[in-house]
C-alpha cells in the first residue's frame, strides 16, 4: 500500500522525467547524422549561458535595487532627527547615482553629447570609478581580467546594500497609501523608459539629423533645425523610396487601410454573429476560425506568396479550371441565345491572372492575403462583446414588435461600441503598419505599385541608407494616426459606455 501511494504521488513527475529523456534521445538521433562540422561544446555553451546569466542577473539586480529604495521611501520611517539627516542624505545620493546612470546612457548612446564639460565629466564619474576599481583588483591579484567586472559589480552591489542595511537599522516600519503603486508600477516604468520613451526620443532626434550611410549613420552626423526641415520637405517633394512620390504611396496606404478594415470588421461582425447563435461543433467552427490568426504571419504570407504564382499557384489553376468549363459551356450553349453568349464573355474574362507582373493584380493578392489573414482577430473580438450582452434586451424589443434589423442598429451595435471602438483603431493602425505581408508577397513591386508608406520607409532606411529622412518618415507616420486616432475617438464617441 505504502509504495502504491508512492508511486500515486510521484507520477507526474516520473512521467515529467520520463518524456524529457525520451525527447533528449530522439532529438540525439535526430541530429548525430548531421552533426558534423557542428562547432557547439560545452565549453560554448556554458560561456553562452554565462552571458545571458549575468545579463538578466544585472536587469534583476538593478530591478531589484530600485525597488528596495523606493520601499524604503514609502514604508520606512526614521527613528529620530538624526536617522532622518542620514537617511534622507543616503537616498538623495543614490537617487543622484541612479539619474547618473540614466545620463551616462543616454551619453554613451548618442541620445545626448555631453563631450568634455563639466557635466560630462561628473556624469561619467561613476564609471571611471568602477573601471578604477577593476583596475585596481587586477593590480592588487585580487581578481583575474575576466573576473575583475564581476568581482566590481559584487563589490559595488554590496556597497549598495550596506547602505541599505543601515537605512533599515535607522528607521521603523510605517504604512503608505500610495506606496504599493509606487512598487508594482516601477518595474513597468523602467521598461517603458528604456524600450518606448528612449528610441522615441532618439528617432526624433535623428529625425533633425543628416545621418546616413555617407556620415557613418550618427557617427559623423550633424543636427539642426535646418536638416529636419530639409527631411520634411524631400519628403512631401522628393521620392520616398526610388520612384514613388508620397502622396502616391500615401493614398494607396489609404486605400489598402480602408478596405482591409472594412472587411475585417464586416466579415468578423457576421462570422461573430452566426457563432453567436445555437449552433452544434460550435468549438470546432471557432477553432477553424482562429487558425489564419494563430497561423505565424511570416509562414502564412511565404505559403500564399507560392499560392499566387502565375502557372503554378492554387489561384490560378483554379482560375484556369474556371476557364476551361466556361468556354466549353459555351460551345455546347453557342446556339442558344443570349446564355451562349453569356458564358462566352465570361470565359474570355474569367482566366489566370498575372499576380505578380499586373500591379492591380498585385495589389489585390495582398489585400486577399491581409483580409484572409485579419478577420479572426476581429471576428474574436466582436464575438466576446456579443456574448457579454444580456438576452433580456433582445427578448423585450421582440415583445415590443422590433425587427432583426431594428435589433442589430438599436441594441447590437450601440452596446458593442465599447468594443469595436478599440479593435477599429488596432486594426487601422496595425494594417496601416502591415509591413510583413507587402514585403513577403510582393516586396512592393511591380515598380512599388503595391508599396505603402511602412514599406517605402524601410526602403528608404535598409537599401538607400537614408536614415535620418526615415526618422522623420516615421515622425509623420506616427502624426497621421495619433491625429486620426484623436478624430475617431471624439467623433465615435468611442471613450463612453454602452449605458451613457
Amino acid at each position: 500500500m505504502e509504495s502504491d501511494n508512492f508511486l500515486r504521488r510521484n507520477l507526474p513527475n516520473i512521467l515529467w522525467i520520463a518524456a524529457i529523456v525520451s525527447i533528449y534521445f530522439v532529438l540525439s538521433s535526430l541530429i548525430a547524422p548531421f552533426s558534423d562540422g557542428i562547432t557547439l561544446s560545452s565549453k560554448i555553451i556554458g560561456e553562452r549561458l554565462q552571458e545571458i546569466g549575468g545579463f538578466l542577473f544585472a536587469i534583476l539586480g538593478g530591478l531589484a535595487i530600485i525597488e528596495i529604495y523606493f520601499y524604503q521611501i514609502f514604508f520606512r520611517q526614521p527613528l529620530n532627527r538624526t536617522a532622518t539627516i542620514v537617511t534622507r542624505a543616503i537616498q538623495v545620493a543614490m537617487g543622484l547615482l541612479t539619474f547618473t546612470f540614466i545620463i551616462y546612457f543616454f551619453n554613451l548612446t548618442d541620445l545626448i553629447k555631453l563631450g568634455d564639460s563639466a557635466i560630462g565629466k561628473f556624469v561619467n564619474m561613476p564609471v571611471n570609478s568602477f573601471a578604477n576599481l577593476q583596475k585596481s583588483l587586477i593590480s592588487s591579484k585580487v581578481a583575474t581580467k575576466d573576473s575583475a567586472k564581476m568581482v566590481a559589480g559584487i563589490i559595488f552591489a554590496l556597497g549598495i546594500l550596506v547602505l541599505y542595511a543601515i537605512i533599515q537599522f535607522a528607521s521603523k516600519p510605517r504604512n503608505s497609501r500610495v506606496g504599493l503603486a509606487y512598487l508594482l508600477i516601477m518595474p513597468a516604468f523602467i521598461g517603458v523608459l528604456f524600450l518606448i520613451i528612449y528610441p522615441f526620443l532618439f528617432e526624433i532626434k535623428l529625425a533633425f539629423s543628416n545621418a546616413s550611410l555617407g556620415t557613418q549613420a550618427t557617427k559623423n552626423a550633424q543636427y539642426s533645425l535646418l536638416f529636419g526641415w530639409e527631411n520634411l520637405k524631400m519628403l512631401f517633394t522628393g521620392t520616398v523610396a526610388k520612384d514613388a512620390k508620397f502622396f502616391e504611396v500615401f493614398w494607396r496606404t489609404i486605400l489598402w487601410t480602408v478596405i482591409n478594415v472594412t472587411f475585417h470588421v464586416l466579415g468578423g461582425m457576421g462570422l461573430a454573429i452566426l457563432l453567436n447563435r445555437p449552433l452544434k461543433f460550435k468549438g470546432f467552427y471557432r477553432t477553424l476560425l482562429v487558425i489564419p490568426w494563430a497561423i505565424p504571419t511570416t509562414i502564412a504570407a511565404m505559403a500564399l506568396r507560392s499560392e499566387f504564382d502565375s502557372r503554378y499557384g492554387l489561384f490560378n489553376i483554379l482560375l484556369g479550371n474556371l476557364n476551361t468549363w466556361l468556354t466549353t459551356v459555351s460551345q455546347n450553349t453557342a446556339n442558344i441565345i443570349g446564355i451562349g453568349n453569356g458564358f462566352a464573355w465570361l470565359a474570355a474574362t474569367i482566366g489566370p491572372v498575372s499576380w505578380k507582373q499586373d500591379p492591380f493584380w498585385a495589389f489585390v493578392s495582398v489585400l486577399l492575403a491581409n483580409i484572409w489573414l485579419g478577420i479572426p482577430f476581429m471576428s474574436v473580438i466582436i464575438l466576446g462583446g456579443l456574448q457579454s450582452i444580456s438576452q433580456e434586451y433582445y427578448e423585450a424589443a421582440e415583445i415590443d414588435g422590433a425587427t432583426r434589423w431594428q435589433q442589430f442598429r438599436n441594441i447590437t451595435l450601440p452596446l458593442l461600441r465599447p468594443v469595436l471602438t478599440p479593435a477599429i483603431i488596432l486594426g487601422v493602425v496595425w494594417t496601416f503598419n502591415k509591413f510583413d505581408i507587402i514585403y513577403l508577397i510582393t516586396q512592393g513591386g511591380p515598380q512599388e505599385k503595391t508599396d505603402i508608406l511602412v514599406s517605402s520607409m524601410y526602403k528608404a532606411a535598409f537599401q538607400f541608407y537614408r536614415y535620418g529622412f526615415t526618422a522623420m518618415f516615421a515622425l509623420v507616420i506616427f502624426a497621421i494616426l495619433f491625429i486620426f486616432t484623436l478624430f475617431y475617438l471624439r467623433v465615435s464617441d468611442g471613450l463612453k459606455s454602452a449605458t451613457e
